[in-house]
């Protein structure tokens, strides 16, 4: 979730607001009797976030998707649950307020949130930031909260059992290659050689950590005084237990470099003062002190799987089941990013 600069919403977006507010002001002690108002932030793939605020009052609301989901996805009971424990240990992760899965209130459930307020980078640099010792600062505020998020005590935060680490990271691979295939419309000549490797040449996993499974520039917020600060990481849905040379994985695909093809993803580190991917994963390894022999391997699965992503979306535009024209461009990312995969694989890319 990206809190960016909220647009209000329409009205007939499916959601009854009245019922809302009832449901805010029996759990909330102290609010105003100012009327609820409601903004939607910036909408992205996923799980739908919108402002609320009553008189000083403000928070955020996240909820599934309209329409039908597939089982299991969007489970916001979980990520309240997860945030309730991580919030303790990890500030950075927005404090969870309430969960609700009441009918009544609303068609799916929700919780509320605390809200972040803050500047996140996404296609365009703030003119204050546009300066390469300030994007080197970025970029090494980047890596320490990765190595923050994978210092986690787990067993202390009780979060051991979000997850099964044994054998985690066959099962993403397995997986994410089953996803594809069962979603594959172009045929890209290379595809089946990544997949081969990649299942012929799984590494053994360090020990498990907390990890986001979407770790990225976007999905961060910095302090508009102090761009080194993070001040919130957002988009816990795919959190788990696992594998942490993942989240790294999935954070160098997405640190984007001067000269890539277009992918789809954001090209926002391309700007003069970010570091390279090898510098991250030099940083990276500094300060957490682990073993990325591997680290090529995990590139190129990163690219792969968010390649199969971007893929499930792209054959359901295709198919005419969804109608955003955002999406008739993801046939080129997905190509693109496999590119990459392959490069990764065939150790090009760091």
């Amino acid at each position: 979730m990206n809190q960016e600069e909220p647009v209000t919403v329409r009205a007939g977006n499916g959601i009854n607001w009245k019922m809302v507010e009832r449901f805010l002001r029996l759990r909330i002690e102290g609010l105003s009797d100012d009327p609820l108002q409601v903004q939607e932030f910036s909408a992205g793939y996923s799980n739908l976030t919108f402002k609320v605020q009553i008189g000083s009052w403000e928070a955020v609301l996240r909820r599934p998707p309209f329409g039908q989901v597939p089982p299991k996805a969007h489970d916001m009971e979980r990520e309240y649950r997860i945030l309730k424990k991580l919030y303790p240990v990890f500030p950075l992760a927005p404090q969870p307020y309430l969960y609700c899965e009441d009918p009544q209130v609303m068609e799916k459930h929700f919780y509320i949130m605390e809200l972040k307020k803050g500047i996140v980078l996404d296609d365009i640099l703030p003119s204050h930031f546009n300066r390469p010792e300030t994007c080197w600062v970025i970029s090494e505020a980047a890596v320490d909260t990765l190595v923050m998020l994978h210092d986690v005590d787990i067993q202390k935060a009780g979060l051991e059992e979000l997850g099964r680490p044994a054998g985690f990271l066959e099962r993403q691979v397995n997986g994410w290659i089953k996803r594809y295939q069962a979603a594959k419309s172009d045929e890209i000549s290379f595809v089946e050689t990544i997949e081969k490797w990649l299942m012929n040449n799984i590494p053994p996993s360090p020990p498990a950590t907390m990890i986001h499974n979407d770790f990225k520039l976007n999905n961060m917020m910095l302090s508009p005084e102090d761009p080194g600060k993070v001040v919130a990481v957002f988009d816990w849905e795919m959190c788990t237990v696992g594998d942490p040379l993942m989240d790294l994985g999935v954070a160098l695909a997405y640190w984007t470099e001067p000269g890539e093809a277009e992918t789809g993803l954001t090209a926002i580190t391309r700007n003069p003062g970010f570091i390279s991917r090898r510098d991250f994963i030099e940083l990276y390894s500094n300060k957490s002190e682990r073993d990325l022999i591997h680290i090529d391997y995990y590139l190129t699965f990163a690219f792969y799987k968010i390649a199969a992503v971007l893929q499930q979306i792209y054959v359901r535009w295709k198919k005419g089941e969804i109608y955003d024209e955002r999406f008739a461009k993801l046939g080129e990312g997905v190509h693109n990013l496999m590119e990459q995969s392959y490069k990764a694989m065939k150790k090009e890319l760091v």
